[in-house]
């Protein structure tokens, strides 16, 4: 049978005339035209399209697609309780599976949904300022009608094939891969929705299963809310406010300094040397008293190997320790004085644009010590 194959395909390959590559940008040209032009399409801020279908059991099922600038995207498939969300809410992508599986998506599958939330939302207008690369694959069929296909690439590498009907130059099929399942989308049954063109049949193929929905609502620039991208709050870790941690942080810590003060204690430190054949060359014993200060422990050398120091070695060692705590109070001064301007601005209207909603810098070097 195979040896029957042959003769005719390679005939069908001499017949067949070779077609000249098109221009892929004009093609999109001609798509964004057709779906109402650049106009009409840079308007949208959101898209909200809504429709039913059944699937191989004849179970009702609901489809939601929700788009939004400047990448937001929305999608859901649901029978009953069982549904397959996939989202991306402009900064992370997630998914919930059919069985009820929540996950955050990354590496590759997260780039391919910011990819087609990119797509979605740019409406393949202004491609350059959009980093999006386009090629011209060929001449195609799609459900029996002539297909130009043009394959796009994002920033990120992922790519995306479209299919874009010969004569009216509306998307007929766009298809993509999403961790290692294949998609594919036919559009079909065009209508006029505020002054552009949507769908109102998708056929929607994804792996071996497939779903036939017919739209029912299609809402231009509605309201949509940022919670719809988020992921699911009742499955997710709840994040402390920061400022609020840094600040409860910062006060705790000044009030175990506080305690700290009220006491004073002694501390020993050993030093041992040893020769190249492991034996002591070298031991020296010092001890310390200690005592804490705004938070910052101040020693003064008081013994060295069990002796006390001479008169004159000591008045050394205290007058150190003086030019500690001097360097000390003026830090703390420097501080208070700091913090006391804040205040002052504060009230009278004149802090910076943003600074309250950074942790100040010393509460910042208090979690670093801690």
């Amino acid at each position: 049978m195979g040896r029957l194959l042959a003769p005719a395909l390679l005939l069908a390959y001499v017949v067949v005339p070779v077609v000249k590559a098109q221009d892929p940008g004009k093609i999109i040209d001609q798509y964004v035209k057709a779906s109402g032009g650049t106009k009409a399409l840079s308007r949208i801020r959101t898209l909200a399209i809504e429709g039913t279908f059944s699937d191989a059991e004849g179970k009702p099922g609901s489809y939601t697609l929700d788009t939004k600038l400047p990448n937001r995207l929305y999608s859901e498939l649901l029978i009953g309780e069982h549904g397959l969300i996939e989202a991306y809410n402009g900064k992370s992508a997630w998914h919930r599976s059919a069985d009820g599986t929540l996950g955050t998506l990354t590496g590759e599958e997260g780039m391919q949904l910011e990819a087609a939330s990119q797509v979605y939302n740019t409406r393949l207008l202004d491609l350059k300022k959009n980093k999006i690369g386009t090629a011209f694959i060929g001449h195609v069929q799609v459900k029996g009608k002539d297909a130009l296909q043009v394959e796009i690439t994002t920033a990120t590498g992922i790519k995306r094939q479209l299919f874009f009907d010969a004569q009216s130059y509306l998307l007929l099929k766009d298809a993509a891969s999403f961790g290692g399942i294949s998609e594919e989308n036919f559009y079909d049954d065009y209508r006029a929705e505020s002054g552009i063109q949507v769908a109102h049949r998708i056929e929607l193929h994804r792996d071996s299963a497939s779903y036939d929905i017919t739209v029912s609502r299609a809402v231009v620039n509605g309201t949509i809310g940022e919670r719809v991208f988020d992921f699911p709050i009742k499955s997710q870790v709840q994040l402390p406010d920061l400022k609020a941690l840094f600040k409860e942080i910062d006060e705790n810590q000044k009030a175990i300094d506080k305690i700290k003060e009220n006491y004073t204690g002694t501390r020993s430190e050993e030093e041992t040397e040893f020769d190249k054949n492991g034996k002591v060359s070298k031991q020296e014993r010092k001890e310390y008293t200690f005592f804490y200060l705004n938070g910052e422990e101040i020693s003064t050398l008081v013994k060295k190997n069990g002796k006390a120091l001479s008169e004159a070695e000591q008045n050394k060692e205290n007058e150190k320790t003086q030019k500690r705590i001097e360097e000390i109070q003026k830090k703390q001064a420097k501080k208070e004085a700091k913090e006391e301007k804040a205040k002052e601005e504060k009230a009278g209207g004149e802090s910076k644009e943003g600074k309250e909603d950074d942790p100040d810098i010393e509460v910042f070097l208090h979690v670093c010590n801690l």
